[in-house]
């Protein structure tokens, strides 16, 4: 079954509602603009329930199909928040907010999964429960996280859980999936380097942080290089040096450090983790200064179940004609906490020849709209036919 004929109708509204959001976008927990259109939109096309304040500010559609003989109950979800990015399309809907942009294409992702819920409420063209989940904060804050500590699954008896991301690059309405590890885990780390500072003329009397802080750098790379397997994935990135002086002829006391850690496996996680502090210590102590480190393990790895990968790239067949295989992403995504309680899969959709994701030229496609809505709609009618 092709792209449905009613999301082509809908389209102009659908785009609307995107332009909308992206004009108004909120960061992380703050999406109460956006979960009140949410509220209001689902109330509006008849929705069974309508519950909001999960995982904060999350807000959750419940559709009943013609008849619940099947008893299966089938999540989708998507993502509200936006960026803190200023943004520089020059688009007449673009942020009114200074600082904040609609940088990943969540506006999109919402607005299609407004639209797939509109068509569902108008058919009800399954047997079985379809839940609508508009989670808060991905981008950093952990919503999907704090929705399932909320009861997200339990709450609504999900069975299975499904989700979706534009992906610039791939052609318009196109589809991509893969089963397995998917999108990586993804890590912080802060480390306060504390030595001993002086004048820049007398560096015999200092402990110089930032040297330990450029030993630190280089030696960081040697854990991909040297630790790893080869075949595994891991990348260490420092992404902040700040220290405790500006001066041109002073060696300061403390240097300070943050960064990310993004794998693809418990093993390389735990590598990571393990080997970053030996060397904060071997080198603090080498240097004769101290090395602070501190790992938080953020969003996991988001991996995709086998049984619903295959059903979901059948479903993207349905719609577009073909499915390709999903490249391996180094970005986080937390989507993953909902995989770790149910099963399901994520897929990627094609957004066209845009700027990449998190880029102040980035904009979501809106011709992607009938593909996405489409295939999320089907997903539904798929998994729970009448």
């Amino acid at each position: 079954m092709p792209v449905k004929n009613r999301f082509a109708e809908l389209h102009d509204d659908i785009t609307a509602w995107r332009r909308d959001m992206h004009e108004h976008p909120e960061l992380l927990f703050d999406t109460h603009r956006t979960s009140a259109l949410v509220e209001e939109k689902l109330r509006a096309f008849g929705c069974d329930e309508v519950i909001t304040g999960i995982g904060r500010t999350g807000v959750v559609g419940v559709i009943k199909g013609r008849s619940d003989r099947s008893g299966k109950v089938v999540g989708l979800r998507a993502d509200m928040d936006a960026l803190p990015i200023e943004e520089a399309t020059g688009l007449a809907y673009a942020s009114k907010t200074p600082g904040k942009m609609h940088a990943c294409g969540h506006d999109g992702h919402t607005a299609m999964l407004l639209g797939a819920a509109q068509y569902l409420a108008e058919t009800r063209n399954f047997d079985g429960t379809a839940v609508i989940i508009f989670q808060p904060a991905e981008e950093g804050g952990g919503g999907g996280r704090e929705m399932c500590k909320d009861g997200l699954m339990d709450r609504f008896g999900i069975q299975e859980v499904y989700g979706m991301h534009n992906w610039p690059g791939m052609p318009v309405g196109q589809f991509a999936i893969r089963p397995g590890p998917f999108f990586a885990a993804s890590d912080w780390f802060d480390i306060e380097i504390v030595g001993k500072g002086g004048h820049a003329a007398k560096p015999q009397e200092t402990v110089d942080p930032i040297v330990m802080a450029s030993q630190l750098i280089s030696a960081f790379q040697t854990i991909a290089s040297r630790n790893a397997d080869p075949v595994e994935q891991l990348v260490i990135s420092v992404t902040s040096v700040s220290t405790s002086s500006n001066a041109y002829n002073v060696i300061p006391q403390v240097a300070k450090m943050h960064g990310t850690v993004r794998t693809l496996s418990a093993r390389m996680r735990d590598l990571a983790e393990t080997r970053m502090q030996a060397l904060c210590d071997a080198i603090g102590a080498g240097f004769g200064g101290e090395v602070r480190f501190s790992y938080t393990r953020s969003y996991p790895v988001m991996e995709n179940h086998d049984a619903q990968t295959a059903f979901a790239a059948d479903v993207a067949r349905s719609v577009a004609g073909a499915c390709d295989e999903a490249p391996l992403i180094m970005g986080g995504e937390d989507f993953a906490f909902m995989l770790e309680e149910r099963p399901g899969a994520y897929i990627l959709v094609g957004n066209g020849d845009t700027a990449m994701v998190h880029h102040p030229e980035y904009n979501f496609n809106d011709e992607a709209i009938p593909a996405g809505c489409s295939w999320w709609a089907e997903i539904i009618e798929q998994r729970m036919p009448v």
